[in-house]
């Protein structure tokens, strides 16, 4: 009685090839927060993502095309007194960007075309003093656009 304990698959025998440190993102503080969120958000233009930030919550925008070894004085979006817990680009201007945060308010930010040279604390609107904390920023402002 012949058993055949490893499945024959044609698949067996293909191997990837790691990607070379400077096609990746390198040395980036990403938030310790556990919250049902991506922590990123990516568009034709930029990449985002939720890092660790003393004194209330905050985001990095980058170009898409930078990577390699992220420089820890890299400019943040900050804004928000509590931590950020999800961002998303807008699907029809690559250069808006929103943010919900544990302060609970959602602040719509425009990033400058080259990316971030100097950080970013102004948003251009700030919804504030909602009901409960923002757990999915999407529905949050699908529900603030049906009262309106």
């Amino acid at each position: 009685m012949s058993r055949k304990v490893v499945r024959s698959s044609k698949f067996r025998h293909v191997f990837g090839q790691a990607v070379k440190a400077d096609q990746c993102y390198d040395d980036i503080r990403i938030s310790q927060m556990t919250w049902d969120s991506n922590f990123c958000s990516v568009n034709p233009k930029f990449v985002a993502m939720i890092v660790d930030a003393s004194g209330g919550g905050a985001f990095i925008v980058f170009p898409l095309g930078k990577t390699g070894r992220i420089d820890m004085s890299y400019p943040t979006v900050c804004g928000h007194t509590g931590p950020v817990l999800d961002i998303e680009f807008c699907p029809h201007n690559d250069n808006i960007i929103a943010s919900g945060s544990e302060d609970c308010s959602v602040m719509i930010w425009e990033i400058p075309e080259g990316g971030l040279t100097t950080p970013l604390t102004e948003p251009v609107v700030k919804l504030k003093d909602l009901n409960a904390a923002v757990e999915e920023l999407v529905k949050r402002v699908k529900e603030l656009e049906s009262k309106h």
